[in-house]
């Protein structure tokens, strides 16, 4: 059985991931946009199809990145998204194995409450 960390850096590789906003269908996905160096989805159709929540970096070396902040849209918060970003992000850090500065809280939060030893090992105190 693959652990939820190899089934979504799989999910990434084979092509964007699903968000569902309410439900159980696939509405959104992250997209990685590494020229803009940022994770984004955009969940949802009409009128709210133009707003984005978004998780940004930049890299502060060859191999070590800052994950700066996430964004998320009013009308979507409570619903996940940061979190999709925010693991997203983890599963580039342990694809590329960079090392990571955390400078927003909500990821701060996100890695505090889903311990897992190999993106622990990955982020600089």
């Amino acid at each position: 059985m693959l652990s939820r960390l190899s089934a979504l850096r799989l999910r990434l590789r084979s092509g964007p991931v699903c968000f569902a906003a309410s439900g159980s269908s696939c509405r959104s996905t992250v997209e990685h946009d590494r020229a803009r160096q940022r994770f984004s989805v955009s969940p949802g159709t009409g009128a709210e199809a133009h707003e984005c929540a978004v998780l940004s970096y930049r890299f502060t070396g060859e191999k070590e990145v800052d994950l700066i902040s996430t964004f998320v849209p009013e009308t979507f918060r409570g619903q996940g998204v940061a979190a999709l970003l925010s693991q997203a992000a983890m599963d580039f850090l342990v694809e590329e194995n960079l090392k990571a500065r955390v400078s927003c809280w909500y990821i701060k939060k996100y890695i505090e409450e889903h311990p897992v030893q190999q993106v622990k090992d990955l982020v600089i105190p």
